[in-house]
């Protein structure tokens, strides 16, 4: 069983999950400890086995794992906050016992990408879950390029330390009027959700946010624009030829086009490489 535990409040565990960590077998957390205040705040004894079950140990302790679920036991994985194998420890558990034909349950409940998405007012009807945007500033900017066309309303997850980075470093790629929000700390006592425009976000966001962030990006604006990097150079040559110098023509064909303007820049490069 893989179950979602509260992101905030503990009062919003389900049924489901109290009974399990009552009567279930095993049980494998992120971390023990956290696993005890819940369980103490929901006024649950567990009375499993305990096990840690976190990123350093994933591979090792799934295989353990599987052995004890095709011995016949039952197993309950938990995380510190959300639905455990999205971004946090159990995926590796999850292909293993489908792989070994080992039944599969699910203990449905809060999620912080749910809740971020439809808190932030931005479009709920088609998104994407991108996870944590990688550390370093290059694997970063290629990753983000790579979504700068995306019409899908985005999810990710940033710890408060990179925010600003990372915040900045999309309005570079997406653009700085692209329609954002911040979520943080959701469904705890400090709760706070930050919308604006992600070159306003960049602007507000320093090193003094804490807590749990949660960031939801707008997709790219609908208009049938040219999105082919061949067609976005030939567009910008063909304003050069006319006159408008190239860094006016790039600004142009950028903002006509809903692209970013660093998108035009490398597509301008790529044509004459």
């Amino acid at each position: 069983m893989l179950g979602a535990a509260p992101i905030g409040r503990p009062e919003d565990a389900s049924a489901r999950l109290r009974s399990a960590l009552a009567g279930v077998g095993i049980i494998a957390a992120e971390d023990t400890r956290r696993l005890r205040r819940l369980a103490s705040d929901l006024g649950v004894e567990i009375g499993g086995r305990i096990v840690s079950y976190y990123e350093q140990n994933e591979k090792a302790r799934a295989e353990e794992l599987l052995e004890e679920l095709l011995n016949g036991r039952d197993v309950l994985v938990i995380t510190d906050a959300g639905m455990p194998g999205v971004s946090d420890p159990g995926y590796r558990l999850v292909v293993a016992a489908v792989a070994a034909g080992v039944p599969i349950s699910v203990l449905p409940g809060p999620s912080a990408v749910t809740t971020a998405l439809i808190v932030s007012g931005l479009p709920t009807d088609r998104f994407c879950f991108e996870g944590f945007a990688p550390r370093k500033p290059g694997e970063r900017a290629r990753r983000l390029t790579e979504l700068a066309a995306e019409r899908r309303t985005m999810v990710f997850f940033e710890s408060p330390r990179r925010l600003e980075t990372t915040l900045k470093a999309m309005a570079e790629a997406f653009g700085t009027d692209r329609p954002a929000a911040v979520c943080r700390e959701l469904t705890k006592t400090y709760e706070e959700v930050v919308r604006g425009t992600l070159g306003e976000l960049a602007d507000w966001a320093d090193e003094n946010v804490k807590g749990e962030i949660t960031l939801v990006v707008g997709g790219a604006p609908e208009g049938g624009g040219l999105s082919d990097p061949a067609d976005l150079a030939a567009e910008v040559a063909s304003r050069e030829a006319s006159g408008t110098p190239r860094k006016q023509a790039m600004s142009e064909v950028a903002k006509e086009n809903g692209v970013p303007k660093r998108v035009v820049y490398d597509a301008v490069l790529a044509a004459k490489g």
